[in-house]
């Protein structure tokens, strides 16, 4: 594997920076969090990640402008986020992934036995020591913290994400067993064999590397700690060569900013030559299950099991984005949302479009399971 070139590290910069962009915005959610942003900033942010994309398409796509991206994996991971996580708590919650759903389950209960289920397939035990790798907001750690009884620390490189994450942690009173530190999951400065398990739910696709990645959580793992993890990979299935594959992934990368998404064969390999002995794989949008991954984002209304349900997924159907994103967009022209909200909703929108034909079609999973253990010698 050819070595990737590592951003640098600047937390002087990146803390000013959310400083000046988010403000206050860290106290409040959804529409009022996307309102209180600075309009510079935010328009700083949005020309910094969509310089990746511009006049980009999926037939024009070469090596050198993947190459390009990869190389600007942090920054790109860090905007995109500034961009991204107030429209995703206002459409999904607080846990950035998806799930598995069984008959009448709610949406959020689902949510939560996703987690609950990587943690008892980990093994995870009360006083454990534990990474997750790309906490978001913390939602997840939340839930595992309560779940398993052990004591986490939540790696992100996006001080916007860390400050919310550290609030909702505090409010739920879990501040003694859930802390957050800032930092590149490809360069982590953790001691070596700190952790008895690390986790990563739907985050290490955002790695230039997955085996740069996996490498550096081997690293900081004690010996025979577990790592466990849902990655999103494009299936075997998904032909590089064919023009309709290539549109979907590269749709699904932009929406979601994601500089390099691989096959799960890539993703097996990568996790091995870090050095793990994979003790399981399954692809979990494999099983067959009352509700595809998916349903949420496809907007079938009939699918939902309470009303609540309806009133979550009736902002993700592609009506309920055209009002949504109509109302930004009027905000926008008369100066009181910033500019570039309303094209990053548009863009999540169109991953969405890519995530549903991907799912259907089998070109693409978010919930490949993998867990695999350190050698204790």
């Amino acid at each position: 594997m050819a070595p990737i070139a590592l951003e640098s590290e600047d937390h002087s910069r990146d803390a000013a920076f959310n400083k000046v962009m988010h403000g206050k915005s860290v106290d409040s959610k959804g529409f009022r969090s996307m309102l209180n942003k600075d309009h510079g900033a935010h328009k700083a942010a949005t020309e910094e990640y969509f310089k990746h994309w511009d006049n980009k398409s999926a037939g024009t796509e070469t090596v050198e402008v993947r190459e390009a991206r990869k190389s600007e994996y942090a920054t790109l991971t860090r905007h995109y986020y500034n961009l991204a996580t107030d429209l995703y708590e206002y459409g999904w919650g607080g846990s950035f992934h998806f799930c598995r759903f069984a008959y009448g389950e709610g949406f959020h209960q689902a949510i939560a036995r996703h987690e609950h289920y990587l943690a008892h397939m980990m093994g995870l035990r009360e006083g454990m020591r534990v990474l997750d790798v790309g906490c978001g907001v913390g939602g997840p750690a939340r839930e595992i913290v309560k779940f398993a009884g052990v004591n986490i620390v939540g790696l992100n490189n996006n001080d916007y994400q860390i400050e919310r994450a550290g609030k909702y942690a505090a409010k739920e009173g879990l501040s003694d067993h859930l802390t957050f530190a800032k930092g590149d999951f490809m360069q982590m400065s953790f001691p070596a064999e700190t952790f008895d398990a690390v986790y990563a739910i739907e985050a290490t696709v955002h790695a230039p590397s997955l085996e740069g990645v996996y490498s550096q959580i081997f690293r900081v793992l004690k010996p025979g700690g577990v790592f466990g993890v849902y990655e999103w990979f494009m299936t075997d299935r998904y032909d590089n060569g064919n023009p309709h594959h290539r549109e979907v992934r590269l749709g699904i990368e932009q929406g979601d900013g994601i500089s390099n998404m691989v096959r799960v064969s890539e993703g097996l390999e990568a996790i091995k030559a870090a050095g793990f002995e994979l003790e399981m794989n399954e692809d979990l949008a494999d099983r067959t299950d009352a509700r595809p991954w998916y349903y949420p984002l496809d907007g079938d209304l009939r699918m939902a099991s309470s009303l609540g349900d309806v009133l979550t997924i009736a902002r993700m159907t592609r009506i309920g984005r055209l009002l949504a994103h109509n109302a930004v967009g009027g905000l926008e022209r008369v100066g009181i949302a910033p500019k570039g909200t309303k094209r990053t909703a548009d863009s999540l929108a169109y991953a969405a479009d890519c995530l549903v034909a991907g799912g259907k079609e089998k070109l693409f999973t978010p919930m490949y399971l993998m867990v695999a253990r350190k050698p204790k010698t």
